[in-house]
């Protein structure tokens, strides 16, 4: 009995920065999940450069085979390998770190990462050999080797091993009492949350997977609109987990940056869970001009119930731009409206990464995407270059930047190495932030005069027929490139720092952190307190969060005037008016 407990104690060790017990096995698992993520993003980069110059007509880099190659090589990479495997790894902080409890199946983490492993293996190496020229969607008729549809099996079965594995981390953090009395964290139930949409995705995938690669081999016959009906309650879902993990990452940061408060947890779990009962019903978008579906099907899925998802996320971009507000107010920040704002802790990359990522997905993302998911306003948009504008500004300036963001925190808590090339770190979000961002509004404007989404050729030099757009599609091309470039900079400067850190950063030490040493974020030299007595504190809550009020309305007006904006665009197209 007493080797089992002293084996259960070896287990742990305690973070010198935030106290916590951190089990061993969760630690490896998270670096190991975070690790392998870093490469797939950096497979995505490459491919990315291949896209963004062959899209770029001044430049056309790639033929017509190597580009959709190398856009299906980017698309799984980008949008399923690096974006889930970094959700894996923010699952067991969330679950056995963060509730300082224990890994209830140590084994099983090492199994579905194998499975995981394997299956992104068998994937890119089929794409890499020309076996699954099928684009991210891989619609049929389009057919690709069995392997690659038996690597997305494998993967998904894995990822789904890791969304059972969490769940039974918070029976066993309650059980155990690891975390005291009351619901879990914010940050744990809005892990709890990605989870939950994590394994109604997965399970769409192995529901249409698994018939498909049986149809792969001539097994069994396969509809088309079944298939794309199923389908995107996977490729549409998969990227309502980031939602869901980026927003409980925002929350995280904004505690270990300037010690944010949030005003209601309940208002936020509340939030939360509208995500779970609604934000999949998003995935209807990406059929509204299919011949297959009635209009009433189009409608509710659209609309209504699809709103409660946009409450939740406009929900967040409140509540956690007024806890970074309040955070820094009860530390003394409180004359003017902004001077919480101006003060803040722009040097350190998690808070600036945090702060890019959620204007970006706010504003750019989350304006476009509902717009996107007007039926009447779809059929203007659809398969034009607004699609994968709207998409870049959501999953790569939102999750992506804020998992960039957060590793920087990573890096010494969980790694415990001092970040590299500090300097260039402080740097790098805003080479991501900006060059994504003129990259995803160049696209968003290519799309208004319908630029086409898909074709390696927006020319059309060796077809039958001519196409001729606005001589201002020339600058947005421009601009386009210069941002995509820009943005893969940014990107390969990430990838820099992580590889370096990881293999070889200096280790921290507790005297680094007490010295001040380079490296090192603010918020873990000094980890931020809550705040309950003082002047400051009365002072906080007279002034309120007036400047989040402020930046929410100026989102409003945004938010209106491109709604309507293309409303009127319709108009032209019905002649109304």
């Amino acid at each position: 009995m007493s080797t089992m407990v002293e084996n259960l104690a070896n287990r742990f060790r305690t973070c010198s920065v935030t106290g916590l017990k951190v089990d061993k096995t969760a630690e490896n698992l998270i670096k190991i999940n975070a690790v392998i993520a870093v490469v797939c993003f950096l497979i995505g980069v490459i491919a990315a450069t291949g896209v963004l110059l062959t899209r770029w007509q001044a430049v056309h880099l790639l033929p017509a085979d190597l580009f959709y190659r190398y856009l299906t090589l980017h698309g799984f990479n980008m949008l399923i390998f690096f974006i889930i495997f970094f959700e894996m790894a923010v699952l067991y902080f969330a679950g056995p770190v963060l509730l300082s409890c224990r890994l209830p199946a140590p084994k099983f983490g090492w199994v579905a990462f194998i499975l995981m492993f394997v299956g992104m293996f068998l994937v890119n190496m089929n794409v890499m050999m020309g076996r699954a020229d099928v684009l991210f969607t891989s619609y049929p008729p389009l057919r690709a080797a069995p392997n690659f549809y038996l690597g997305m099996i494998l993967f998904a079965v894995g990822a789904l091993i890791v969304c059972m594995q969490f769940m039974a981390t918070l029976v066993v953090a309650k059980k155990e009492k690891t975390y005291g009395d009351g619901s879990i964290p914010l940050v744990a139930y809005g892990a709890l949350t990605a989870c939950i949409i994590a394994i109604i995705t997965i399970l769409h995938g192995a529901i249409i997977y698994i018939p498909t690669w049986l149809w792969s081999m001539n097994l069994i016959p396969m509809d088309a609109q079944m298939y794309r009906l199923v389908w995107w309650g996977l490729g549409h879902s998969s990227q309502q987990i980031n939602v869901a993990a980026h927003v409980s990452v925002w929350y995280l940061l904004s505690g270990l940056t300037v010690g944010g408060v949030v005003l209601s947890e309940k208002v936020s779990r509340t939030a939360f869970f509208l995500y779970v009962l609604f934000i999949s019903m998003a995935s209807a978008h990406h059929l509204l001009v299919d011949p297959g579906f009635g209009p009433a099907w189009k409608v509710w899925n659209t609309s209504y119930a699809m709103y409660l998802a946009v409450l939740a996320s406009m929900v967040h971009g409140f509540t956690v731009p007024a806890s970074v507000e309040m955070g820094q107010r009860l530390r003394g920040f409180t004359n003017g409206t902004f001077e919480w704002l101006k003060k803040a802790p722009w040097g350190d990359p998690g808070f600036s990464g945090m702060i890019l990522s959620l204007v970006i997905f706010g504003f750019m993302g989350g304006i476009t995407g509902v717009t996107l998911g007007t039926e009447q306003i779809n059929i203007i948009a659809h398969n034009t270059l607004r699609v994968p504008g709207h998409f870049h500004v959501t999953v790569v300036g939102g999750t992506a930047l804020a998992f960039m963001a957060v590793t920087y925190y990573v890096l010494p808590l969980i790694f415990r190495k001092r970040v590299a090339f500090w300097a260039m770190a402080k740097l790098q979000p805003w080479f991501f932030g900006i060059g994504i961002s003129i990259m995803g509004m160049s696209m968003i404007f290519q799309g208004i005069f319908g630029v086409p989404r898909r074709h390696f050729d927006i020319s059309f030099s060796q077809a039958p027929f001519t196409a001729e757009f606005h001589p201002v599609v020339e600058v947005f091309q421009a601009t386009m490139g210069i941002g995509g470039l820009l943005a893969i900079t940014g990107a390969l400067m990430f990838i820099a720092i992580a590889v370096v850190t990881v293999f070889f950063g200096s280790p921290m030490t507790d005297a680094d952190i007490k010295n001040g040493a380079s490296g090192i974020p603010q918020g873990v030299l000094k980890l931020p307190t809550q705040v309950h007595t003082g002047p400051q504190v009365e002072a906080a809550h007279k002034t309120g969060v007036s400047g989040t009020v402020i930046l929410v309305a100026i989102f409003f007006l945004c938010f209106v005037a491109y709604y309507f904006t293309n409303w009127k665009i319709l108009s032209f197209l019905w002649k109304i008016g």
